[in-house]
C-alpha cells in the first residue's frame, strides 16, 4: 500500500515522463513528415535542433535549413501550450526585427536604380515643416540602416494593452523627432535603434510616393511569391499564429512598424527568402544583389557600439546585417537577430558553404538562459561542416536580453 503523498509523487513522475515522451514524438514527426531531401549535414541538423529545443525551454520552434538548392524544415514542440499540435511549415510566425532586412532590401533596390542614395539626408523625406535634428552633420539613410543615426532605441513605451508592433505610428514619430537631441554625431557610434528603421521605411515611402507596405510587396514579396508574408494578417492566418506561454495580446495589423518589426511570415516563405539571400535559385529566380549584405562600417572605426552583439562580437556592420568573423574566414557568418511578443527569431548565413538557417521560437514557462543565437550559430556551422565560432572572453560574452525586447 502507498500513502497519499507517495501516490501523488508516482502520478507526478508518470505525468512528467509522458510529457517528455510526447515532446519527443512531436519533435520527430514534423521533420519526418516533410520528406526532406538528403542534405549533407541535415540529419545532424535535426538532432542538434531537437537538442537546442529541449535546452531552450521554448513552447514551439520552427527551423529552416537551406543548403545550395535543397531545403529542410523542422518543427518542434507545440503551436501553443497544451495544443498538442506540431508547428508546421505553414504555421504563422512573427518575424520581429528580421523585418529590418526586408527594409534594407528595398533600400538597396531603390539605391541601385538611383531613386535614392544612401547618402541622402533624412530631412529630404520629412513631412513639410518638420525639422530633423542634426549633430555636426545630418542623419542619412545609411546612418538609419546601420544603427549609427544617433537616435535612441525606442521612441518610448507603448500605451498599455497596445497590440505588439503597433506603436508608434507615422504621425507620432514625426511629431516626436524634432524634439530630440541626437546621442552622437551620425556615423560615429552604433546604438541599436528600432525607431530609426521606421523612419527609414517612411523615407522610402516618401521617395516613391507609395505606401511602404505596397512598395515592399511590389519590389520584394511579389517577385519572390512570398504570399504569406504580410503586415495585415487575416483571421485565418491569426488562427495559425504560434503562441508562447505569455498572453501577448491580439494578432493585429502591424503596418505602424513596417520598417522595424511588424512582418508576419511562415517557414515556407522563409525558405524562399533564404534562397534569395544565398543567391542559390535557378535560372530566372530572383537573387539579392551581393552589395545588400556588404560591410558598410567597421566597428573598430566607431567610438562605441551597443546592442549589436546578441549573436556574437561583430566584425562588420551592414545594412541591417551584422558580420561575425573576417570575410576570408570560412566560418564567417552574416546574421540578423529578432525578438519580442514572446518570440526569438534569427537568420544566419554562411556563404562559403552556401548554407543558411532561419529559426523562430516562442517562449516557455521556464527561461533556461540559453543564448538561442549562439546555439543557432553552432547549428549552422555544424550543418556547413565548419568549425564553431571561437568562444569569446568572458568580458565579451553575449547576455541574453528579456524576450519581449524586440531587436
Amino acid at each position: 500500500m502507498y500513502s497519499a503523498n507517495e501516490d501523488k509523487m508516482r502520478i507526478t513522475k508518470l505525468c512528467t515522463l509522458f510529457s517528455f515522451l510526447f515532446v519527443l514524438l512531436l519533435m520527430s514527426a514534423f521533420a519526418q513528415a516533410q520528406n526532406a531531401p538528403s542534405l549533407p549535414g541535415v540529419q545532424s541538423a535535426d538532432a542538434l535542433a531537437a537538442n537546442l529545443f529541449l535546452q531552450s525551454g521554448a513552447t514551439g520552434m520552427v527551423l529552416v535549413v537551406v543548403r545550395e538548392n535543397q531545403v529542410f524544415y523542422g518543427g518542434y514542440g507545440e503551436t501553443a501550450p497544451n495544443s498538442h499540435q506540431l508547428p508546421t511549415q505553414d504555421s504563422v510566425l512573427r518575424l520581429c526585427s528580421l523585418t529590418k532586412i526586408f527594409t534594407t532590401d528595398v533600400l538597396m533596390k531603390l539605391a541601385l536604380d538611383k531613386t535614392v542614395r544612401l547618402a541622402d539626408p533624412l530631412q529630404r523625406f520629412a513631412p513639410p515643416h518638420t525639422v530633423v535634428p542634426k549633430r555636426t552633420r545630418p542623419i542619412t539613410l545609411a546612418d538609419l540602416a546601420t544603427h549609427t543615426s544617433g537616435l535612441p532605441r525606442e521612441l518610448g513605451n507603448a500605451p498599455r494593452y497596445s497590440p505588439h508592433f503597433t506603436f508608434p505610428d507615422y504621425r507620432m514619430r514625426w511629431r516626436w523627432l524634432p524634439t530630440q537631441r541626437l546621442h552622437s554625431t551620425p556615423g560615429t557610434a552604433a546604438l541599436y535603434s528600432n525607431i530609426a528603421f521606421d523612419f527609414l521605411s517612411d523615407a522610402l515611402q516618401s521617395a516613391t510616393h507609395k505606401q511602404y507596405a505596397a512598395l515592399l510587396a511590389e519590389r520584394t514579396l511579389n517577385p519572390l511569391h512570398m504570399r504569406n508574408t504580410t503586415f495585415f494578417p487575416s483571421p485565418a492566418q491569426c488562427n495559425h499564429l504560434l503562441m508562447g506561454v505569455s498572453d501577448e495580446g491580439p494578432c493585429a495589423t502591424t503596418e505602424a512598424t513596417a520598417g522595424s518589426s511588424g512582418l508576419y511570415s511562415t517557414a515556407t516563405d522563409m525558405a524562399i527568402w533564404l534562397q534569395y539571400l544565398l543567391r542559390t535559385g535557378g535560372p530566372g529566380t530572383p537573387a539579392q544583389s551581393p552589395v545588400a549584405q556588404d560591410v558598410y562600417i567597421l566597428p573598430s572605426k566607431l567610438a562605441n557600439q551597443k546592442g549589436l552583439d546578441h549573436a556574437g562580437e561583430p566584425t562588420g556592420i551592414g545594412l541591417g546585417w551584422i558580420h561575425i568573423l573576417p570575410a576570408d574566414n570560412p566560418s564567417h557568418i552574416v546574421e540578423k537577430t529578432g525578438g519580442g511578443a514572446g518570440y526569438e527569431t534569427y537568420i544566419a548565413i554562411n556563404h562559403s558553404r552556401r548554407t543558411a538557417i532561419f529559426l523562430a521560437a516562442t517562449n516557455g514557462s521556464v527561461d533556461t538562459h540559453l543564448n538561442l543565437f549562439n546555439a543557432a550559430n553552432k547549428l549552422l556551422l555544424a550543418v556547413a561542416g565548419l568549425p564553431p565560432l571561437p568562444t569569446p572572453p568572458p568580458k565579451l560574452a553575449v547576455r541574453r536580453q528579456h524576450r519581449h525586447h524586440h531587436r
